[in-house]
Parts: structure tokens; sequence; C-alpha cells
């Protein structure tokens, strides 16, 4: 594509984010007239066009929708809080509602975008040790799985027979922190720059990672590849203990110390200090996509060093 086309345009649900900034900027860069759905619209000049919404009731927003090549639909609460009963609820409901709204939204208009992309997350599969999961994998048990399920059966219920669905099980996201709060790499950075980037719990918690690079080239295959339909994990097809990833961290921004963290120590930090949830850093899982493989999509980040260096690079440029 040679310049954005408002006639092929592309409509991001929570959009504002880490991860919807990512590929806001990758598609317009690539051409594609994006228009984002925020609840919080930014008051930096962007490039492409913010419609304010409250992702739960209809409104003029709907009328963006009209004419679109695709849907990608982000909407969620972050995970990265403190697991109160509050927090649980928003989590729920932020992704379920937005949901649904949507699907509302797409069955009238009178030109629905044909494609609708929909993020999901790899936490699907629960936290099961040492055991790699694919697509076809069963899904585990416990509030972030039974989540995702919600998540996407509500998708399944909304999106209209004619679309060509598209989910995306996301796995930790490695990229820069556009200011948007919400990556958690750069977290773990302060953390070993202080010299608090050693093995955390147990270290053999799985850690499966995407470059956000990879996850804007699968999103725009998405949009323009027919055969991908149904259920994809996204995530790249080398995933790692979480010792092996700090370890990874560590060389990249050349820390020479990296102090452990054992079980109570996260659990204590987790929820007085950083204010998060300390299951977050000490259970993991390994996913690897079989789908994706099929259709020979290739990562340009398939090494977690790769990665590493590559995002680090960009952060302090």
């Amino acid at each position: 594509m040679s310049g954005p086309d408002s006639n092929r345009h592309v409509v991001i649900a929570g959009g504002s984010g880490f991860i919807g900034t990512s590929i806001a900027e990758y598609l317009h860069a690539r051409g594609w007239a994006v228009i984002v759905l925020s609840r919080h619209p930014s008051r930096r000049q962007l490039p492409w066009r913010c419609i304010s919404w409250d992702a739960r009731t209809k409104g003029e927003w709907c009328s963006a929708l009209e004419g679109a090549v695709a849907l990608i639909n982000l909407v969620g609460r972050s995970v990265d809080c403190v697991k109160t009963p509050d927090n649980q609820d928003e989590i729920l409901c932020s992704r379920v509602e937005a949901t649904r709204i949507l699907g509302y939204a797409v069955r009238n208009a009178s030109e629905p975008p044909p494609v609708w992309i929909q993020m999901s997350s790899a936490h699907i599969y629960g936290d099961p040790p040492e055991i790699t999961c694919t697509e076809d994998s069963p899904t585990g048990c416990g509030f972030a799985p039974w989540v995702v399920k919600r998540w996407e059966e509500e998708f399944d219920a909304c999106r209209l027979f004619s679309q060509r669905p598209v989910v995306l099980r996301t796995s930790f996201v490695l990229g820069r922190d556009r200011g948007a709060g919400q990556g958690a790499l750069s977290r773990l950075l302060r953390l070993a720059r202080w010299g608090l980037g050693g093995t955390v719990g147990c270290g053999s918690q799985g850690i499966s990672w995407i470059h956000e690079l990879d996850l804007c080239r699968l999103v725009e295959r998405s949009l323009l590849a027919p055969g991908l339909r149904g259920t994809y994990i996204a995530s790249s097809p080398n995933p790692i203990p979480s010792r092996e990833f700090m370890s990874q961290l560590r060389s990249a921004i050349g820390a020479r110390i990296g102090l452990p963290a054992t079980d109570w120590m996260v659990r204590f930090g987790a929820h007085l200090i950083l204010r998060t949830d300390p299951e977050l850093a000490l259970y993991g899982r390994y996913v690897v996509s079989e789908r994706l493989k099929e259709q020979k999509f290739e990562f340009r980040f398939p090494r977690i060093d790769e990665a590493l260096r590559d995002v680090i690079r960009n952060e302090v440029a």
C-alpha cells in the first residue's frame, strides 16, 4: 500500500494501550487507514483517528464500522493488578461487555467488516507444569482460563456467520512501552537494572512470548489471508523457563547481578509494593502454535536473545 486509504479502514477497539498502539503504528505505516475506539483517547496528535466510546453502550462510534475492512477487538482490563473481587469483576465484564456491544454494532451495520480479529489469551490453558500446549490442548481451570473461555464464547455468539473470524491467543508481548503504561517488560527491566533480575520462584515456570513486530505482522496477515480462520496461538515457537528468560534479560542489559526472589518474597512484594498478582510471576505456561506452522507463518524474532536485544535497543533509542 502506498498511503492511508480512507476507503480501506481498520477499526481497533481498545487501541490506545501498549498492544493497540503498536498495532496502530504498524498498520498506519503500512498504508492502512486506522480508526481507534478508546475509552481514554490520547491528547497527543496522532496520525490516525480516535473516537471516544465507553465499550459498553451504543453510540455514534458505531458508524466507524461501516465499510471497514476489519474489526480488531483488544478491549479488556489489564490483568496486571491485585485480584480483588472488584478487579476480577472488571476483568471479566470489560471483555464480555465490549465484545457484546461490538457484536450489536456489527449486526446493525449496513456494510459490516468482513473480518473480525478477536484478541484472546494463552491463559486459557492454565498453568500446566512443563507441558507444551497447542491449539488443540484442553483448557485449564481457575479464574484466568474461565475469563478467557467466557470471552471467546461471547465472541462466537456475537460475530456474524458471514464474517471471517480470527482469534489470537496471545502470550507475553515484548515491546517498547510507548507511554501507555501497560508494557510488562518495562517493569521487569527496571527490576533487572536494580539488581533484582534473578530467578523468580522455582524458575521452571514457562514463559511464552512474542515480539511486538511479529504480533503486528500476524494481525496484518489475518487481515489479508483468507486462509486464516479460527483460533491461533500468538506466541514464538520457542517458549523458555522463567530462569532462562531472566538470564537473557540480564545479558541484554549487561546486568552483572541478579538477586533471586523466593516464592514468599514474590507474594509479599507483588501485593504490597508492585500492587499486582504474584501468580503472574510464579506461574506460567509453554505454548506453541501448530496452526501457524501449517500457515507457514515465519517469525522475524523466533529467539529470545534477539527479541530482547531488539526491543531494548529501540527503547533506548
